[in-house]
């Protein structure tokens, strides 16, 4: 299921075989939260810019339209028109990061409000489980609690031993699902979270014992939450050396280029993020030089594409000027264009990059594109 291509150091590309088709490692993961990229971007398009996996969250498509209402629209591939692997997220993060007030953690689940009517919400292992294979994902995320990344160790020791116990529920639950008559995807695999914050001991003992499981994936969660690059990066290197070589690791919601480069050299494979899709909505874009704002003045009359090269729909047909002009104007096709680019910019760094490991090149294109990145050396002006 699992196949590494070749290893470089910790850096490694792989082929993960899924029952929606083949994914291919190093991959970014574009993030459809409720089953779409805000910023009118549509399946088709994402195929077309080399998207492999998108990753829709399960709390917001169970508050708003409904989890059984896709159920019986014939699961998320049929309702989105996606062909491809899917990941949905547990909904965890978001009733962690979402709810502030009125929420209460229990050994049973979570109640909460929900932050779009206010009306009182239950979720636990076992709702999270019933929800995602509803959707009827490729991949389901267990459930768990993503405490801040600073909290004390008396409040994240007992949170990620609950954790623990919620994985073991949401296994057992997703395994009765996946024998029912009428789920969708009978195949639908469950991949467990490390949590632990920044705490070295709590980290590689968690990694150490959902490895026991014997799961298809790992990810690594409670990370980009208010903690330094530095910090984060130390947890990686801590904690990956633990987690199952033959299995995937995935960092979740992280993140810019840089992150991404320096967390594949620590043997992440899967990634993915909102800063594409969000910075392009605010006219920011990603270049190899380093991101640009085209809202700036300097770009007024510049005739230049976003970036020379680039092969997406907005850089091969128009200039600088002119998507400013939409983003100055509030045109919506500014908006689609800057996204665009960006998930067309991320999907092909990941191709760089898989190659590049492939190849036997990572180390030189690594320091390539981290330089590149850093040189703000007025390419972009």
């Amino acid at each position: 299921m699992y196949k590494i291509v070749n290893k470089i150091d910790r850096a490694k590309s792989a082929t993960f075989e899924t029952v929606d088709g083949v994914i291919e490692t190093p991959c970014f993961m574009n993030v459809g939260t409720a089953a779409a990229i805000k910023g009118a971007v549509s399946t088709k398009d994402l195929k077309n810019i080399s998207t492999q996996v998108l990753l829709c969250n399960t709390y917001h498509l169970h508050v708003r339209t409904g989890d059984e209402l896709i159920k019986r629209l014939g699961g998320l591939k049929k309702f989105a028109n996606w062909d491809r692997p899917i990941l949905t997220d547990s909904g965890g993060f978001q009733v962690f990061s979402l709810v502030s007030t009125g929420r209460k953690i229990k050994e049973e689940g979570v109640y909460f409000k929900s932050h779009i009517d206010g009306r009182n919400i239950f979720m636990g292992p076992e709702e999270s489980m019933q929800i995602q294979s509803n959707l009827a994902s490729t991949i389901a995320m267990a459930f768990d609690e993503c405490p801040p990344a600073l909290s004390s160790i008396d409040y994240i020791k007992p949170s990620v031993e609950r954790t623990t116990r919620w994985l073991e529920r949401c296994k057992k639950k997703i395994d009765e699902l996946n024998e029912k008559d009428d789920t969708i995807n009978k195949n639908q695999m469950l991949w467990g979270i490390n949590q632990g914050g920044i705490i070295d001991e709590i980290r590689i003992e968690h990694a150490r014992t959902i490895s026991e499981f014997n799961l298809p994936g790992y990810a690594i969660g409670g990370l980009a939450v208010g903690e330094s690059h530095v910090e984060m990066y130390h947890i990686l290197d801590v904690v990956i050396p633990h987690l199952p070589v033959d299995k995937p690791t995935y960092l979740m919601g992280v993140g810019t280029p840089k992150n991404i480069i320096e967390s594949v050299d620590r043997g992440v494979d899967f990634f993915d993020c909102v800063y594409p899709s969000r910075n392009g909505r605010h006219g920011h874009v990603y270049t190899r030089y380093g991101k640009l704002n085209l809202l700036n003045q300097c770009y007024e009359f510049d005739d230049r594409p976003i970036e020379e090269g680039c092969e997406c729909e907005a850089c091969k047909n128009y200039s600088r000027a002119y998507i400013r002009h939409l983003l100055k104007a509030k045109e919506m096709l500014g908006l689609r264009f800057c996204v665009m680019h960006n998930l067309y910019y991320y999907n092909h760094l990941m191709e760089e990059i898989r190659k590049a490991i492939r190849d036997g090149s990572w180390k030189e294109v690594k320091s390539k594109l981290i330089s590149d990145i850093e040189s703000g050396d007025g390419k972009n002006e």
